[in-house]
Parts: structure tokens; sequence; C-alpha cells
């Protein structure tokens, strides 16, 4: 077992450093356990920290463990898109499609020579209609502010409530903390929708694993969607794209270009593609074995 791993930290879903989401991506880490893992993930104190490892399923050209600093995702976005251009910049593989082994199955991601790559989400999923007085309360918003349809949980591969709100709420909204251990809300992707450019200008709190603000999420922007043509706001028979708009409010200005596709009212798939801009490189010392 090496004394450190070699890591870089990428900006994902921009084209420049400094913006987007920043992602922290471990190498030779196999042989970690997982409190070990999660060390490492609490020192880079980033929305998400991606170690590559060794694929364990036939197909996968690689896994990906992701982690929060509090706990393992078994899927994100943005450590999927960011892990794959980075391995790509790196020489691991060739431009092209590759297969992600990860907590959501195995997930195809195309990469491109100029630093972007495409992301298919897992099986999209939809919940019924939920109460949108507790997703505002925990945004920090009342009912006027409540734009509609129905608030649901959407997803492909982490499910997220999207709440719609109108567009000049989207700045107002801050986490409330307290209002979001008092209603059980973890997480809440807080959006304005914008039909004549099929753009969504997007806030995504995610207090649950320890994350106050995203910058850029990737699977929120998937699950969205989702919730886009179950709500009538996009085509249900038809291929879509839409982009998402996130992180101005914290300086961290991202772009998620997304595509959904329905048939006969139902989605049967999504992406979201995003840039890759790098930022730093470096070794980080492997914790001590106590720290699982």
């Amino acid at each position: 077992m090496p004394s450190a791993l070699p890591y870089e930290i990428v900006d994902v879903f921009t084209d420049r450093p400094y913006a987007g989401n920043p992602l922290a991506v471990v190498f030779d880490a196999d042989g970690l356990g997982d409190g070990q893992l999660q060390a490492i993930a609490r020192e880079f104190n980033l929305s998400e920290t991606v170690f590559v490892l060794p694929p364990t399923a036939a197909g996968a050209t690689y896994r990906a463990r992701i982690f929060t600093p509090a706990h393992e995702l078994p899927f994100a976005g943005h450590p999927s898109v960011g892990v794959a251009a980075t391995q790509l910049r790196r020489g691991l593989f060739p431009a092209g499609q590759v297969v992600q082994e990860c907590g959501a199955g195995l997930l195809p991601i195309n990469v491109y020579e100029d630093g972007h790559a495409t992301l298919t989400g897992g099986a999209p999923t939809i919940g019924p209609a939920l109460d949108p007085g507790p997703l505002l309360a925990a945004a920090g918003l009342s009912d006027v502010d409540f734009a509609g349809p129905a608030p649901r949980l959407a997803g492909c591969g982490l499910e997220f409530p999207f709440l719609a709100v109108h567009a000049e709420s989207v700045a107002k909204a801050e986490l409330d903390v307290a209002a979001a251990r008092a209603h059980g809300v973890r997480q809440v992707s807080v959006f304005a929708w914008d039909a004549a450019t099929s753009t969504a200008h997007t806030r995504v709190f995610v207090p649950g694993v320890g994350v106050p603000e995203d910058p850029a999420t990737g699977s929120a922007a998937l699950g969205l969607g989702v919730w886009l043509v179950t709500s009538g706001l996009l085509p249900a028979d038809a291929e879509s794209s839409y982009t998402v708009r996130q992180g101005g409010e914290i300086q961290r200005p991202s772009t998620l270009d997304c595509m959904v596709t329905a048939r006969r009212g139902q989605v049967v798939s999504a992406t979201v593609t995003g840039r890759v801009a790098p930022v730093a490189r470096g070794e980080i010392l492997v914790p001590p074995i106590e720290s699982q």
C-alpha cells in the first residue's frame, strides 16, 4: 500500500477553472477501507470526492466510489462526468464510450478529446405529488413563491424533490437548516422554468449529506428531465433538449446541457453533458487504518 495517493482537483460543468462544481479525483485507492475513503473525502471537504478503482463487473471500464464529506453515494452526476474526462486526459483510455461501474449500476459515458463528457443516467423514476410546504420552508421560501406544477421525487439513479418557483424567487432561496431538519428534507432542487428557452435556473440544497448548496448537480439535472416530462412541460413522446444553469448565486456559474427521451408519456432515458477544467494535482497521505 503506498503512503500517498495521486489526486486531481477539477471543475465540472464549466469551460474554465474556478467555476462549476469542484471535484477531487483520487487514484490508486484500492485496498483502502471505507473509513479511510471517508476520511479523505472529509479532508477535501468538497461536495464530492470520487475514487477510481478497478472494475468488478463484466463490461465495466472502471469502478467509481463517490463520497460527500459525510456519506457515500451510489451515484452522482458531476463526479461521473468529471472522473471520465480526467481519466481520458491522463491517457487511461481513448476517447469514445466507457462504462462506469457504481452503486447505480453500469452507466455509459461518452468522453471527448476537447474535455467534455456525456453521461447517460440510470433507470428513470418518478414519485407521486408532494406537499410543497415543507420544501418551501426548507428553501426559506413561502407559498407566494410556489409556481407549480406539484413537486415530485424524480431521478435517474439518485432522486431529488423538484420544487418549481417563480423566476424572481430563485435568488431569494436560502437553506433553512432548522426547517429542513424539522420536515425531514434531506435535499431539494429549487428552480424556475423558462419554456421559451427550455432553460431551468436552479439552486440545489443538500443538507442531508453535509452540502448546504451545490454549484452544479448532474444527478438533479437528469431527474429534472423526468419531472418536466411528467409535469407536461416537455413533450411526452419525443427527444427534448434543455439547459440547467446553476451556481451563480455562490459564484460558481455552471452550465449543464441535457436531453430527455420520452415514449408515450414515459421517460426512457436522460443524459447530461458538461465540460471539465483541470485546476490542481498532487498527492494526499493515506489515512491510518484506524480511520475505519
